[in-house]
């Protein structure tokens, strides 16, 4: 090999050397958050589609090749993600229970009276499960990805944020103590599922008051009427 051929090859090297170092500083933060970004992007897109296609057509709608079409993606593509429609039923479900934890947390903690607190968080439950089902969340959806235990945790969550509710309004005398909390909670959670069947929110607000009446001390009266008592 001439040394003219060397040391081209080698300034080669080199050069390529130099620009994946340089490349290595300056971009791979930007390109991975980009990335990320855009793959939450299309996670996303893909979930609220497929709970669109089931609100507007019904479950059976929710064909891999219709989500991917709908979504403006490739099959492909919409196989990278998700292998079939169960598992996109279950990541959707699974980013709205732990949605709706967080809202039921900050109720939670903004509210101070503890008889308050539980009719709050009961309150608020009983309206997300009327939404879902007013968003086509339907009980067959319901019932595939509640199997799941991705979304088996999230469900303890809310069972054990409930009960540690009724615990402390139990505590303070407003929940009765003759039934556990947890046992009070699963009533609850039950109870309160109805609402995804009621036709309007004052229906939902007489639910409420219906099961409150049931661990409540008091027969489910109003927080503002304790002292009144």
């Amino acid at each position: 090999m001439s040394a003219a051929l060397q040391n081209t090859l080698y300034l080669s090297r080199h050069s390529v050397h130099d620009v994946v170092a340089l490349y290595s500083r300056e971009v791979p933060r930007l390109w991975s958050e980009t990335i990320e970004a855009h793959r939450r992007d299309v996670r996303d897109a893909i979930l609220d589609t497929t709970m669109s296609l089931v609100a507007e057509h019904g479950l059976r709608s929710a064909t891999m090749s219709r989500i991917a079409e709908a979504t403006g993606i490739g099959r492909a593509t919409l196989y990278k993600y998700f292998p079939d429609v169960d598992a996109i039923l279950t990541a959707w479900h699974h980013r709205h229970v732990t949605a709706h934890l967080e809202h039921l947390a900050t109720i939670r903690q903004r509210t101070a009276d503890p008889g308050a607190r539980l009719e709050a968080v009961l309150t608020a439950y009983a309206q997300i499960a009327h939404g879902m089902s007013r968003h086509g969340y339907g009980q067959e959806a319901g019932t595939l990805v509640h199997r799941d235990e991705q979304v088996a945790e999230p469900r303890r969550r809310l069972h054990d944020l409930v009960r540690d509710v009724l615990a402390e309004a139990a505590d303070a005398g407003y929940a009765r103590t003759d039934v556990t909390p947890g046992e009070l909670a699963t009533f609850c959670l039950h109870a309160l599922a109805a609402a995804s069947d009621l036709p309007s929110h004052a229906a939902v607000e007489r639910l409420v008051a219906l099961t409150l009446a049931g661990v409540r001390t008091d027969g489910g009266r109003p927080p503002d009427q304790y002292e009144a008592s």
